[in-house]
């Protein structure tokens, strides 16, 4: 079964079927699989070197998985070939972890690029676009700024303008949190409630910020040892006995090196005599 025809009659905004990852003979995916529903903030949570930045990447199409198949949008990014890839890349927006703004550019310019390159609107509706775009932002005062003059607060946003330009129906958010002060990444937080309800955007968001995952998401994927471990609401994530789980969710699990003789096996293991 491909996944268009698994997701037929609820049509998810993100379906992913059977996906295996690796660099080079190293393994990092293994049969990974889950749906993201039309209108739902999605948050993507792991260990450092779990595989949720590999995810991520395949996700948007900028790697190629062993086997598997990815669809966004009801449209097949993998497998498929290059030129509906590049078309569905224009159809999601893509907010990265420092905002990636380019430096000799200022953020109106920033936000204006993705406009001048997939359409052909007149640079006053270009401008116009841009400003509403700003404002929903907060950010109406920095429109001239260049990168090096915004906070790492403002950063994000810009960055998350500019990803919202083209109006897209799916957004991706890597680490938004991310070098914020508390106060910064709340209103980050309410920001992307506000997009999701606004313009009736689905949101996956990679993130390890337990604060940010309890403000915004409906349902969290965990990923470990290379696959799905869990998927749910926080609340069914918090009820599972999962040692990995309750760790990033901040909750002492049963550990399941607690054995008291197996820690001085590993402790004095090839020690000789």
């Amino acid at each position: 079964m491909t996944v268009t025809e698994a997701a037929r009659g609820h049509e998810p905004a993100l379906a992913v079927r059977g996906l295996h990852a690796a660099y080079g003979t190293r393994r990092v995916l293994n049969d990974v699989s889950f749906d993201v529903r039309a209108g739902e903030i999605f948050v993507i949570m792991g260990a450092s070197g779990s595989g949720k930045t590999t995810l991520l990447r395949h996700l948007l199409g900028l790697s190629t998985p062993l086997n598997g198949e990815i669809d966004l949008l009801g449209e097949a990014l993998h497998p498929a070939p290059r030129e509906q890839v590049f078309a569905l890349r224009r159809r999601i927006g893509v907010a990265f972890q420092h905002g990636a703004l380019i430096n000799s550019m200022s953020v109106v310019e920033n936000i204006e690029l993705p406009l001048h390159q997939h359409t052909r609107l007149d640079r006053a509706t270009i401008r116009i676009m841009s400003r509403m775009k700003l404002e929903m932002m907060n950010l109406a005062e920095a429109e001239h700024y260049m990168p090096a003059e915004l906070s790492g607060g403002m950063l994000k946003r810009a960055g998350l303008a500019r990803a919202c330009i083209m109006d897209p129906k799916l957004l991706f958010f890597d680490e938004p949190s991310a070098g914020l002060d508390p106060v910064s990444a709340d209103e980050l937080d309410s920001l992307i409630l506000r997009l999701r309800d606004a313009l009736n955007m689905t949101i996956v968001v990679v993130t390890h910020a337990l604060e940010s995952v309890v403000r915004i998401a409906d349902r969290v994927l965990v990923i470990g040892d290379g696959g799905v471990r869990a998927l749910g609401t926080l609340e069914e994530l918090r009820a599972l006995d999962d040692a990995y789980v309750a760790g990033l969710l901040g909750r002492r699990g049963a550990r399941r090196d607690d054995d008291g003789e197996a820690l001085i096996e590993r402790l004095t293991a090839d020690i000789d005599d």
